[in-house]
């Protein structure tokens, strides 16, 4: 790391000094029709990263190093764009701008890329089916963008989550929770551009091919159908722009970690009606963890086709091809969490996972007439899995009288085949009308969404403890039928896969021969569900009030015992109201307070466990939320504030004494309070900010030691500061400086009543240079070396973070 440090620190003073003089200036004053100064215009030499934006009374300064003609791009958000060629032959020149408001309409559907450029990101499409100001929607909304994804030089989603009011990692998986409820890649409860989408739970892939990452906060089944009451993730991919903008980055850092990224964009003939995007990613990576690696290639082609302002098309098309270990987490010494080091694995040299993943879209978006639009989408998305693991047990290796050996961990091997894909098909119509003083923006759709798990997914599995004859295995250890067991010379049962020495891993990380194991065969059987969905919704707008109103009504459908003789249909139907009231106090301050309700099905196929019993009702959740949006610094800065109470029911718990039974007793509650800020205190300083207190407890449950105690994983303290400050004068001219930290309080384990792991902080830092097109930065993660852990089920299965750690990255925009 120390090597790396070095060479981009000498790389950086080189190009200080040998880029900080220019010697052709440029300058004037940007304002609107009325002669108001626009403070954060950009101005910058189109097909270039060389630009600068306005300062407080809207004036700007560039410097160019040489004389020539050069294309101007003025650009400014609410505001149409200026492109200009300018030719530079005189040591100092001034001209002056007037740029006039946009007066566009907003898009139905999300084809046309975002040219906005920054921390800020003024619309979102996940919270109304329809582009909204996120100022006007009446439910909170977090997201970050590329330009903050690469500011922090952050490559998995699960990293993106720390600059998230009340969103925090449950495992280093795809796995998150969001105000205590918890969501993953596998639950097909996630979005990617507002469609459902599944992914492998274990590995996340790389991100490089976003446009931004966004959270709608609480209960969401009144748009999407099924999902988390915490909230809704949802990927927005890079879409295709009508302008020529390419980069080339390669990345270098600690852990032999190596990207190369590219990202190509413009339009493909003069007329601008065909546009492409094509972003592609490679990743050779080790890992701070023992024997752990990452190799990822990601490909993701995106064309849109506007044939007329009235239609447009768009097909993306991500591809991902992923082969590395999983990793099941750190194990410690019994009920010592500082036992053995963040680095400690329980793999072996045997073990792989191999995964591949695609989603393809085809979007469609026509202007029937001046008021109504009809907008279509279809997505596909497929998940290969091909896995081979050693593991814990779950549990510490056990001597000839049942005893717990604390410092050796019982194992098991899996290896396991299988697919899954999902289909989904949403279209609607937008409908604009008047009537008096009501302005309605209506939305009237219909939704539908399968899933499958074809034949064929199935699983060996080798664990527990050798039977006397050595023919077989059984699942557990009992000393009062020792007789059963093959015993070794010291009265112990032997394993059937050898234990993990915590004293001395090294022998039990190389290869081990797994012939020799027993294994017992685990189908996975073929599973179909389906959902449709009809929803209205009207967003109505009365002088300083807008009001939205929705309604779906949804049949969820399971094919129970699926491709079986007894197969049957499961219906569960449900009901979902939206309810939700802006009031714009000022040109700068909105009020908001809104209703919903959510529900997920709980059938035999979708809490996986064919002998639970049933049937259950679905869970059933409803969230209050009130709060306040703004605008400040000519709407640079966004300031967000929210209290909320979500309420769930119908939670599952396991029947005493019990193997697969379940029972429907449980309640949940989380209530809390978030303050978000993002976007630019003064030209040059961007900042992201925010802080979550969230109480998130189980209220019903047949466990007493339950009540009232805090959700898994769910800190009731978190908070988050990212702030970047770029020199725009003198001979340090083109550097950036960046800072932040991330904190959160002692977390609760999830599979056990006492076990904790503490709270942390972590501040990191990075430096950036840019001259021309290119662009250095070293990102330094973690910069006092914390030990945390960012979640865990238990001491045996603990997630820890990184330590400290290095990244130095190029870029090459042209």
């Amino acid at each position: 790391m120390r090597g790396v440090f070095t060479c981009f620190s000498f790389v950086l003073f080189i190009c200080i000094n040998a880029f900080g003089q220019s010697n052709f200036e440029l300058k004037g004053k940007i304002t609107d029709i009325s002669g108001e100064p626009l403070i954060g215009a950009s101005i910058q030499v189109a097909g270039t990263s060389f630009g600068t934006i306005t300062d407080l009374n809207g004036n700007y300064q560039l410097n160019f190093e040489n004389t020539g003609d050069y294309q101007l791009k003025l650009s400014f958000i609410g505001f149409s764009s200026i492109q200009e060629k300018v030719t530079i032959s005189k040591r100092s020149m001034v001209r002056n701008y007037q740029m006039e408001e946009e007066t566009s309409n907003l898009q139905e559907v999300e084809i046309i890329g975002r040219k906005e450029e920054g921390y800020k990101n003024t619309s979102t499409f996940i919270g109304s089916k329809t582009q909204t100001n996120i100022k006007d929607l009446p439910q909170s909304v977090s997201y970050v963008t590329k330009e903050l994804i690469l500011d922090q030089g952050l490559m998995r989603v699960g990293e993106t989550v720390k600059n998230f009011s009340g969103v925090s990692q449950f495992t280093f998986y795809d796995d998150i929770t969001i105000r205590g409820f918890r969501i993953n890649g596998g639950s097909n409860t996630q979005l990617v551009n507002g469609m459902r989408s599944t992914s492998g739970f274990w590995k996340q892939p790389l991100i490089n091919y976003l446009e931004r990452v966004e959270v709608l906060k609480g209960p969401s089944s009144a748009l999407f159908g099924n999902a988390s009451p915490g909230g809704v993730v949802n990927r927005v991919t890079k879409k295709p722009l009508d302008i020529n903008r390419n980069s080339l980055s390669f990345s270098i850092g600690s852990f032999n970690n190596f990207r190369a990224l590219a990202d190509f964009t413009g339009p493909v003939n003069e007329s601008k009606t065909l546009l492409y995007r094509l972003n592609l990613g490679y990743e050779d990576a080790q890992n701070f963890r023992d024997l752990q690696f990452d190799k990822n290639v990601v490909v993701a082609p995106s064309l849109s086709f506007i044939p007329s302002d009235k239609t447009r098309i768009n097909l993306d098309l991500v591809f991902n091809n992923s082969s590395s270990r999983l990793d099941r987490g750190q194990s410690t010494f019994e009920n010592d969490l500082y036992s053995t080091p963040i680095t400690r694995s329980l793999n072996t040299a045997n073990d792989y996972l191999k995964e591949q993943t695609y989603t393809i879209t085809t979007s469609l978006n026509h202007q029937i007439s001046k008021n109504i639009s009809f907008n279509a989408s279809y997505m596909k998305t497929g998940y290969n899995e091909d896995l081979t693991e050693h593991r814990s047990s779950n549990s510490y290796a056990v001597d000839g009288e049942g005893n717990n050996i604390g410092t050796m961990v019982g194992r098991q091997v899996f290896i396991r085949k299988r697919s899954r894909f999902v289909d989904n098909l949403s279209a609607y119509f937008n409908i604009q009308k008047s009537t008096g003083k009501f302005t309605h923006k209506l939305v009237v759709g219909y939704d539908y969404a399968q899933e499958t798990l074809p034949a064929g997914g199935s699983q060996l599995t080798a664990n527990g403890y050798r039977n006397a004859s050595n023919t077989g295995s059984i699942a557990k250890y009992n000393p009062a039928n020792k007789e059963a067991y093959l015993l070794d010379v010291n009265g112990n049962p032997v394993p059937n896969v050898t234990h993990f020495d915590l004293k001395n891993p090294i022998g039990s990380q190389t290869m081990q021969d797994m012939s020799k194991y027993f294994y017992a065969q685990r189908s996975y059987d073929p599973t179909l569900y389906h959902l449709n969905g009809f929803y209205v919704q009207d967003q109505i707008t009365f002088g300083k009030l807008e009001a939205m109103i929705g309604l779906r009504y949804e049949v969820y459908t399971d094919f129970e015992n699926y491709k079986k003789e007894n197969e049957q249909k499961v219906n569960q139907n449900a009901l979902l109201p939206r309810l939700g009231l802006v009031f714009k106090a000022n040109e700068n301050v909105n009020f908001y307070g809104t209703y919903v309700e959510g529900y997920n099905p709980q059938t035999a196929s979708s809490i996986s466990n064919p002998n639970a019993g049933g049937p259950f009702d679905p869970l059933i959740s409803s969230m209050v939320e009130f709060g306040m949006k703004s605008d400040w610094f000519n709407k640079r800065l966004e300031l967000t504030t929210g209290i909320y109470q979500i309420d769930q029911k119908n939670t599952l718990y396991q029947v005493p004494g019990e193997t697969d039974l379940l029972q429907q007793i449980g309640k949940e509650t989380a209530k809390g309070i978030e303050f978000d800020v993002t976007g630019r205190i003064l030209m040059n300083w961007s900042v992201m900010a925010s802080y979550a207190y969230n109480v998130a407890e189980i209220t019903e449950s047949p466990n007493e030691i339950d009540l009232g105690r805090q959700k898994p994983n769910a800190p009731k303290h978190q908070g988050n500061l990212w702030t970047k400050y770029e020199f725009d004068q003198g001979k340090i001219s083109g550097l950036g400086i960046g800072l932040g930290a991330n904190f959160v309080t002692e977390r609760n384990l999830s599979l056990n009543d006492t076990q904790t792991i503490p709270g942390y902080a972590v501040s990191n830092a990075a430096l950036y240079y840019t001259t021309g097109n290119v662009r250095l930065q070293i990102n330094i993660n973690n910069l006092t070396d914390k030990t945390h852990w960012v979640g865990g089920y238990d001491y045996l299965r603990l997630f820890p973070g990184a330590p400290r750690n290095l990244l130095g990255t190029v870029t090459f925009n042209f």
